[in-house]
């Protein structure tokens, strides 16, 4: 005790201190006291802070993985006052640490200055996200993502929060896939974001990043990439009271008339079933469209390429053509049920607006495709028979399960627009949604989660699209229907 208080004393006179930050130049004894020391008596010599904070970064970079770690972990004891953003910037920078026992040091040394200085600490973390290297910037954002959500209610007031989308709007100016991704994880956590007005913010974001009022370059596939990056990120974020509208006339318009010809980096991805799956989920969100005739007329134009014409038969009553055309379900119960969803907005589309001769030629495609429905429906029935429990789980029969949603929510659709006039009153689920009806607050939830999990990064595409291959048995409306995987049926 008698040591301790002499070595108090000692600390009282500047020269002892300076002494103290000296011995990091010293042996490793010399270190190991100083990296304890400098921070242990910081606050008696304000006028050497800027010396003591330097020795202490010194020994932050030392060769000896002990003293290093031990540098690391007092850290936070010099976040008072003006030095807290310097040291949450020194700190951001040692998070590109290789060593795991440091990366965790590092970590919780900047949860600990969070909870003294939230707006101090984050702008130490955004000025490295904005100017320092690579490998920093991105495991700042990676903190961000994964550390916000942990922190309680007193920490991330509104002001903070409101300083967090303030500086991420700088970030989302230069961005990659993968960090907006992470970025939208960030704010749509923000509970003053989970509003409707916080919602609306989030979705006139993600229309910014996707450059909506830019002309479309369907062959450019960095174009295509960024248009499904964004609108995967804005589907969650639609409710009755945030709409799609800005999104989903932009598809019509510009994204529909070019699906053959879109292009995509990512391998494997049916990138026209994809398109047409984004579509259908927004359009159940659609408000008030400026060109709704001009919109449903394009996606009745598109949904005709995929309901062919029966064939025509010869004078013997068989086919006059080789084969039967292929019926592509999948593609089908996108386009209906977003035709669908915009016709309930103008009912007498169907009937008001086209002229009997392409009515005409509308119902017969509808008929002839309802016939091949009903044929694979009840295959797929007679396939999936007496199944249960484990039976149900096999690769081939969760296609069969799909496969069987699909063409039912295609029998629904179709069966309204047979009604004369026209009914737009079916409610399905979409076939790769979850049946259970959850709220809002939780579907939302749900699909945040979805959203910020890694087959929504640049690289690779959703899971959804994996290649699940299964050949209908055969029949007469079956044998020409091709084969299809758990996203794709047709």
């Amino acid at each position: 005790g008698v040591f301790l208080c002499s070595l108090f004393f000692l600390f009282q006179h500047k020269d002892a201190y300076q002494a103290i930050l000296d011995g990091v130049k010293g042996g490793a004894k010399e270190k190991r006291l100083a990296a304890q020391f400098i921070p242990k008596f910081f606050k008696h010599f304000p006028e050497l802070a800027d010396s003591a904070i330097n020795a202490q970064l010194d020994l932050c970079e030392d060769e000896d993985v002990s003293i290093r770690r031990q540098a690391i972990k007092e850290l936070p004891q010099f976040a008072t006052g003006d030095n807290l953003p310097r040291v949450a910037d020194i700190l951001t920078q040692l998070l590109q640490s290789d060593d795991s026992a440091e990366f965790n040091l590092v970590n919780n040394a900047l949860l600990s200055i969070f909870k003294m200085d939230a707006k101090g600490t984050l702008g130490g973390l955004f000025s490295q996200i904005l100017q320092g290297e690579d490998i920093v910037r991105e495991r700042a954002i990676k903190f961000l993502s994964t550390k916000l959500k942990t922190l309680p209610e007193e920490v991330m007031t509104k002001e903070v929060e409101e300083f967090i989308l303030t500086e991420s709007k700088k970030v989302l100016e230069d961005v990659t896939g993968e960090e907006f991704v992470l970025f939208m994880k960030i704010l749509s956590g923000l509970k003053s974001l989970q509003t409707v007005s916080g919602r609306q913010q989030l979705v006139e974001l993600v229309a910014e990043q996707a450059d909506l009022e830019q002309t479309f370059n369907p062959s450019d596939p960095d174009c295509v990439d960024r248009l499904l990056q964004c609108t995967r990120q804005a589907v969650p974020l639609f409710s009755k009271n945030v709409h799609s509208t800005k999104f989903v006339t932009y598809f019509c318009e510009h994204v529909l008339p070019n699906l053959s010809s879109l292009t995509t980096p990512v391998e494997g991805l049916d990138i026209q079933l994809e398109v047409l799956k984004l579509l259908a989920e927004m359009s159940s969100f659609c408000g008030d469209m400026e060109k709704l005739e001009s919109n449903l007329k394009k996606l009745f134009d598109k949904l005709l390429e995929y309901m062919p014409l029966p064939p025509e038969e010869a004078e013997n009553g068989e086919n006059a053509g080789n084969e039967e055309p292929k019926l592509q379900f999948s593609y089908v119960e996108c386009l209906l049920y977003s035709f669908h969803q915009l016709g309930r907005k103008l009912p007498d589309f169907l009937t008001a607006k086209l002229n009997a001769e392409k009515l005409k030629d509308f119902k017969i495609r509808l008929q002839y495709f309802a016939r091949g429905l009903q044929v694979y429906i009840r295959q797929l029935r007679l396939a999936l028979q007496g199944k249960t429990g484990e039976a149900l789980k096999t690769e081939e029969n969760k296609i069969k399960v799909v496969a069987l949603k699909i063409t039912n929510n295609i029998n629904v659709l179709i069966k309204d627009l047979f009604h004369i006039p026209p009914s737009y009153k079916s409610t399905v689920t979409l076939s790769w949604k979850p049946v259970q009806k959850a709220d809002a607050s939780q579907k939302r939830a749900s699909e945040d989660t979805t959203s910020s999990s890694p087959p929504k990064k640049a690289s690779a595409g959703p899971k959804r699209d994996a290649r699940q291959i299964y050949n209908p048995p055969s029949g007469k409306y079956s044998s020409n229907l091709g084969s299809f995987s758990y996203g794709k049926l047709g």
